[in-house]
Order: C-alpha cells, then structure tokens, then sequence
C-alpha cells in the first residue's frame, strides 16, 4: 500500500499527462497537424501571447505573458473569481526550445506550428511548491 503523499503525487502526474495529452489533440484539431519549431532567438517569439493554463487542482485560468527581446517576461493569470495573480523571469534558448526562470517556478517552452503558418505555444512548469501546470497560449495579433 502506498502513502497517501505518493499516491497524491502520482494523482497530479497523471492529470498532468491526461490534461497535456487533451491539449495535444485539441491542439492538433484546431491548428491542423502541428510541428515544432526551432527556436534560435527570444526576439522571433517577442511580443504578448494569450490562452489558459491548466493547474490539476483548478479550473483553467486564462494568461497572458508578455515576452521582450531581452528575453524578460511578464504573466499576468487571472484567477477568477479573486483577482490575479503576476510573475516574472528570464527566457533562454536551448536546443530550440524556451525555457522560462522566474522566482515562482521554472517551465519549458515548445513552439509549434501548422501548414498554414499559425503558432501556437505549448509550456509545462513546475511551480516552486513542485504543482505542476501545463498551457497552451497563441500570440496576439
């Protein structure tokens, strides 16, 4: 028999993969068959992304983070009904991919694209307290 802490952890794990597997196909489904694309510079992902973020223990949020060429960024969540909640960090580059340093968590950042040409951004973080939270965010026009 496990420990109810174990069997918590592996609760959020597998929410965490059922949510990230649900926004791959809706994903998939909206923006026709996406591809990932190789990020080389913070300044071709510059600029204000939208769309929600999924936390195992809450409803879905929506989200904003505005990304500077510097590779600073800025998150605004809203967290209804109470208000909102903001952080802030440092974006590098490796291996083509986005990962974010802030003061509340860390997370890792896939930029994904159809044949069309419309982007879309799929991050995984993990929180300071170790939650887990996955969003799927598109960049403002």
């Amino acid at each position: 028999m496990r420990a109810k802490g174990a069997r918590s952890k592996w609760t959020v794990l597998a929410t965490t993969a059922v949510v990230g597997l649900a926004l791959s196909l809706v994903g998939c489904a909206h923006f026709g068959g996406l591809s990932p694309v190789a990020v080389s510079d913070v300044k071709s992902v510059a600029g204000t992304w939208k769309g929600v973020v999924y936390a195992s223990n809450s409803e879905p949020q929506t989200i904003a983070v505005m990304i500077a060429e510097d590779g600073s960024y800025d998150i605004v969540v809203s967290l209804q009904p109470v208000g909102e909640d903001r952080g802030k960090g440092q974006i590098t580059i490796r291996d083509g991919r986005l990962f974010f340093q802030g003061v509340k968590g860390r997370a890792l950042g896939t930029v994904l694209t159809n044949s069309a040409g419309d982007r879309v951004m799929s991050v995984e973080a993990t929180m300071s307290d170790n939650s887990l939270l996955t969003a799927q965010l598109s960049p403002t026009r």
